[in-house]
């Protein structure tokens, strides 16, 4: 608990700057951290996080997550999504370079994981774009959800919500950590607008609160399918990247979805 409370500390007194600034150095972190949660996968998967194919996935991440204005020095017919097709392609050429010892089926995973990991940061740094309060709105989303659940399901919870896939989590916890984010966001948009009129926002709220769990799932189903407890250890008892921002990478792009960024 010691290691997990010190841990948390010194990231918020690096992350909290960051976010309230924004700007290029929000920016080169969203990469960094983009390019460290592709190394997650990477391990996950048994692959050497310095081979081609990690370079192959660290450029694509990068070049998801990067604001259109950093890209500018590209031709016009370079557009960042042909640039990605590009990356694509060589991963598939890797295939057979690498003959059966990196598959077709290591490049489909690699590409999902580009677009799942960039397309959550890319979205991350567009909502810090608008301003800070959307931001915050969309970061404490999660935050409350993800609190609100351990607490209520550790307090009532009975039923499980997936358990083949995280045991822990309740049907009642997940309900509860949905009603808390939707309660409390709800005077935080009432005294801070976002996005659109307060009504909707409260709709938004209840829509991404149960996204942001799908997002929690979704990276639980993927440690569990490489057998793995976290993805990775770079931060002392909270585990890896995807660990702590699984859920913000599937609230940040719903944010673009509905209209909000």
């Amino acid at each position: 608990m010691k290691t997990r409370i010190t841990t948390a500390v010194i990231a918020l007194a690096i992350f909290i700057p960051l976010i309230i600034y924004g700007h290029w150095p929000l920016t080169i972190a969203a990469v960094a951290l983009g390019m460290v949660a592709m190394s997650e996968v990477l391990v996950m998967k048994k692959m050497f996080v310095i081979s081609f194919e990690a370079l192959i996935s660290y450029l694509g991440v990068a070049l998801l997550i990067l604001p259109d204005s950093w890209l500018d020095f590209l031709p016009s017919v370079a557009t960042r999504w042909f640039g990605f097709y590009i990356l694509v392609v060589l991963l598939l050429l890797h295939t057979v370079i690498r003959k059966q010892r990196f598959t077709f089926d290591d490049a489909g995973v690699l590409t999902l994981a580009m677009l799942y990991i960039g397309m959550g940061f890319r979205y991350f740094i567009a909502a810090r774009a608008i301003n800070f309060q959307t931001l915050l709105y969309g970061m404490l989303i999660v935050w409350i959800t993800d609190s609100g659940a351990y607490l209520i399901g550790r307090k009532i919870g009975k039923n499980k919500l997936a358990p083949k896939i995280s045991p822990n989590k309740t049907w009642e916890g997940s309900i509860g950590g949905t009603l808390a984010a939707v309660i409390i966001l709800a005077i935080y948009c009432y005294f801070i607008p976002v996005g659109a009129g307060w009504v909707t926002m409260i709709f938004v709220t209840l829509i991404l609160s149960i996204f942001g769990q799908f997002g929690d799932l979704i990276e639980s189903s993927l440690k569990r399918y490489y057998g793995v407890k976290d993805s990775g250890k770079i931060l002392p008892g909270h585990g890896g990247i995807l660990d702590r921002f699984d859920s913000m990478l599937i609230v940040m792009p719903m944010l673009h979805l509905l209209g909000i960024i």
